[in-house]
């Protein structure tokens, strides 16, 4: 029976049903709840969000206690690199007991100021460099206090089909909402849209006043426009930010949320309730966004709409990473009909989106195996690690290598991705042969039987972590 148009629609009621109560099986949340000394008065900002979705929060500033900058510091990654002021956790550590209520003065007192974020880049995929913006540790510890803070307001307000960087929710959930979504609606075309340069064109004005709409503190907000505000230092030269908020930076994927939350989802189920006569789903993460819907005509005025409204907000499209694809259970049907080829292929979140068939009873479904360039390029990248570490212990080697294999098994062994798992097994196996023929001359002598023990006592065999996305949504 047709879903009402008026109802929600696809991913956001699978979701809205079948909400897990905690972590969906076998994906951890990419955010942690805080459940530190201040969570009861942290509780009480949800309920009192969740009574009046109207209501504006003027006093918050008063919840940064001691205890939570405290926690907030136990939060951090011990490893993470230093910011401008060069100091690390472990520094930190040591002399925690006077300078967290140090900084708790300053914070209350109003002469607590942002120092700018350091800029490192990193490479990518197709060669180019992203920026990076780290803060000095204890921006890291006041911001990830007020993320806290926050999380209790905006969860309750942000959009079902919203996935990306919040408490209980992962990247493998939005996978598993596109695959359901697509899999039990009428979806037809699927609309794959990356922003460009999201992080670094997010308008300071606008985002204000997005939060403004919730938050009446003037304090919070000024400690917000502060941190937007301190500015970059790139090689001990520092530069005005007018734009974005820092990649890397712990308060910025909640900024960047509401910023998506106020310009994009609202505006999207508006869309979807008085625009579309066909079934319609939705699925966001951070910046990376599906939309699939069942009439060619409506998901063509949707993306020109879509084009629209990012302009609006100071956002764009980018051009060559978004496509209107048809994509379906009845696109393999429609295309061979007209006498058109397979249909086309989508990428989400690490995986390749392929229209295909069960083996069983040749029915619909989406196979998703990791996008190429990306096992390629973490291949090379395991492969010059293994070169320059060839004359290291097998046994080191051996063990810095399982883990990072264990890691890639735990993200892309989904069900139907079986044969990249055995492809990139094999080929790290090599490499690890070829590194150690390398080592001398009389390495020539180690042949692929003795290698062999190494093999089954460092280099797992890949099996299926993940469920079906349907078992995982209904199981819950």
């Amino acid at each position: 029976m047709k879903a009402s148009n008026k109802a929600p629609k696809a991913a956001e009621v699978l979701e809205e049903r079948l909400r897990a109560k905690g972590n969906f099986v076998g994906s951890a949340p990419a955010v942690a709840l805080y459940t530190g000394k201040g969570s009861i008065g942290l509780s009480e900002i949800r309920k009192a969000a969740e009574r009046d979705r109207e209501i504006r929060f003027t006093s918050l500033m008063h919840h940064i206690t001691v205890d939570l900058l405290w926690d907030a510091c136990k939060a951090l990654k011990r490893n993470a690199a230093p910011g401008i002021d060069d100091m690390t956790w472990k520094e930190y550590e040591e002399v925690m007991e006077e300078k967290i209520p140090d900084l708790h003065r300053r914070l209350h007192s109003g002469t607590y100021r942002a120092k700018p974020s350091k800029r490192i880049y990193l490479p990518k995929p197709d060669g180019r460099k992203r920026p990076i913006g780290i803060a000095s540790l204890e921006d890291k510890v006041v911001q990830q206090a007020t993320v806290w803070i926050l999380n209790g307001i905006y969860e309750v307000d942000f959009a079902n089909f919203s996935y990306g960087f919040r408490p209980g929710r992962s990247q493998h959930n939005a996978l598993d909402a596109v695959w359901s979504g697509i899999s039990y609606r009428k979806v037809c075309w699927v609309i794959d849209a990356d922003i460009k340069g999201f992080f670094d064109n997010i308008r300071h004005d606008v985002l204000m006043e997005f939060l403004e709409k919730r938050i009446a503190d003037k304090r919070i907000l000024r400690l917000i426009r502060k941190w937007l505000r301190a500015g970059v230092s790139d090689d001990g030269e520092w530069s005005k930010t007018e734009l974005g908020t820092p990649q890397g930076a712990v308060i910025s994927p909640l900024l960047g949320n509401i910023y998506l939350h106020y310009g994009l989802d609202q505006w999207v189920k508006e869309w979807r309730r008085t625009q579309t006569k066909g079934d319609m789903i939705f699925v966001r993460y951070a910046d990376d966004s599906v939309a699939g819907l069942q009439y060619r005509h409506e998901a063509t005025t949707f993306l020109e709409a879509f084009k629209l409204r990012m302009k609006e907000i100071g956002l764009e499209l980018h051009g060559e990473k978004t496509r209107l694809i048809e994509f379906g259970r009845f696109a393999a049907r429609d295309r061979k009909m007209r006498g058109d080829r397979k249909p086309e292929t989508f990428d989400f979140l690490g995986f390749t989106h392929i229209c295909s068939l069960t083996r069983k009873n040749r029915k619909f479904c989406i196979t998703r195996k990791t996008i190429s360039k990306k096992m390629k390029s973490k291949l090379s990248e395991i492969r010059k690690d293994l070169m320059a570490s060839r004359h290291d212990s097998i046994h080191s080697v051996g063990k810095r290598l399982r883990s990072i294999i264990l890691g890639y098994y735990n993200y892309h062994s989904v069900p139907g991705n079986g044969k990249s798992m055995s492809a990139f097994q094999y080929h790290i196996s090599r490499a690890w042969l070829q590194a150690l023929r390398r080592r001398s001359q009389k390495g020539q002598n180690m042949t692929w039987a003795k290698f062999s023990r190494y093999l089954k006592m460092w280099i797992p065999t890949p099996r299926v972590v993940h469920p079906y996305p349907n078992e995982r949504l209904f199981v819950k």
